[in-house]
């Protein structure tokens, strides 16, 4: 099945830059948002990252404020891991990790190493899928991931819980 071929591509190959492929030029806010649907799988297939959120962020000090109106490669970096971790959890859980994250590490660090994190679960997931998969295969798969994604869930909301 072609879909399922596209979908184990997508996995195995679209990953964010890493920090050195990311501009070291400051961009505006547009600039940002569009340079973001590049950075997460999800923002180019529906999800949305605006403006009234990357400036929410800012007021609830999950990101750092803009120098003006221009945004650096730290701030590519936040977005990435932020955008992803606002589908699992609530901002202030998310302000929680990068805070425990940050403690002993600069941004540059954390993403390095948010990067490899992601590389390894995608991979995990793309050798899950496999191109002669039947209708149940899939939905035996989905059921799967659905399941697993909730007890990561619950794992991830009660263990930042030990971190505050």
């Amino acid at each position: 099945m072609e879909e399922l071929n596209e979908l184990k591509r997508i996995l195995k190959e679209l990953r964010p830059n890493n920090w050195e492929d990311i501009p070291d030029i400051d961009l505006y806010m547009d600039q940002v948002l569009n340079y973001m649907t590049r950075q997460h799988i999800g923002l180019e297939s529906g999800e949305t990252l605006t403006s009234a959120m990357v400036n929410n962020y800012i007021k609830k000090e999950l990101l750092p404020r803009a120098k003006g109106k221009r945004y650096e490669r730290k701030h590519i970096a936040y977005l990435t891991a932020i955008c992803l971790f606002k589908q699992i959890l609530s901002v202030d859980s998310t302000k929680e990790l990068l805070n425990n994250q940050l403690l002993d590490s600069d941004i540059k660090s954390f993403y390095e190493k948010y990067c490899t994190k992601l590389d390894t679960a995608y991979d995990a997931v793309g050798e899950k899928i496999q191109e002669n998969m039947t209708e149940q295969d899939i939905s035996e798969l989905v059921l799967e991931l659905a399941i697993s994604s909730y007890a990561q869930k619950i794992a991830c909301e009660r263990l930042l819980e030990l971190l505050v």
